[in-house]
């Protein structure tokens, strides 16, 4: 049976509040520094029902106006179910499909959607349609939005050998005086996670370059071991 996206979103709903836990939901807004409402449903019973939604009702046909619905909700569980629908549809996803992709980056941002989406959703769609990341890159690590900045910094993090590093260099140096934390950590992050590909290439650019100290620290985390 198919469902309307706002029927569909409906069912994911009533589903996860059937299935609330007042007691993990309280400890899990703590961990997130109560910035977002919680069922109370841990990831394993979240892709559980969400196994039983799709058996039942048949994968949206219309991925991102589900997204776009849950997303607006205050739950973060629903935040959840949006962006891995979102990934799960990746075979029909369109080249004007990065605005709705950027409209969940800056929307209810926090860095447990922001990884999810710069790694696994931007680093999908960038592979799909690689012409275009020069521009939609550039423009997002220059946003006043650190989040779009943090995004364009951690795009590629598996990418591994087919990594830009010409785009990666550039993203990082224009933000290498950044204070933002969340920034600052993932120029730190791309660079680390790089380094387990390519630690020469990694060692050169931190010798070359002056980064802020939490940047280079987590770069440097595990180098010497990756250049033995």
């Amino acid at each position: 049976m198919s469902l309307s996206p706002s029927n569909f979103a409906e069912e994911v709903i009533q589903c996860f509040e059937v299935n609330s836990n007042d007691g993990l939901a309280i400890k899990m807004a703590a961990y997130m520094r109560n910035k977002f409402k919680f069922y109370g449903i841990p990831a394993p019973v979240r892709y559980t029902l969400c196994r039983e939604l799709y058996a039942k009702y048949g994968i949206p046909e219309d991925a991102f106006a589900v997204a776009h619905l849950l997303w607006a909700q205050p739950h973060r569980e629903l935040h959840y179910v949006a962006q891995e629908l979102v990934l799960k549809t990746h075979k029909q996803w369109r080249l004007e499909h990065i605005e709705d992709i950027e409209r969940l980056i800056i929307n209810n941002s926090w860095w447990d959607t922001i990884d999810f989406l710069a790694s696994n959703i931007v680093g999908k769609y960038f592979k799909k349609w690689p012409k275009f990341s020069q521009q939609v890159i550039g423009q997002w690590n220059k946003s006043e939005n650190f989040w779009l900045v943090r995004t364009s910094i951690l795009f590629q993090l598996r990418y591994k050998h087919k990594t830009d590093t010409g785009l990666l260099t550039v993203c990082i140096l224009s933000n290498a005086d950044n204070k933002e934390f969340f920034v600052k950590k993932a120029i730190g992050w791309a660079l680390r996670e790089y380094a387990k590909i390519n630690p020469k290439w990694v060692q050169l650019f931190l010798d070359k370059h002056t980064l802020q100290s939490l940047s280079a620290r987590e770069a440097q985390k595990y180098l010497k071991s990756n250049l033995k």
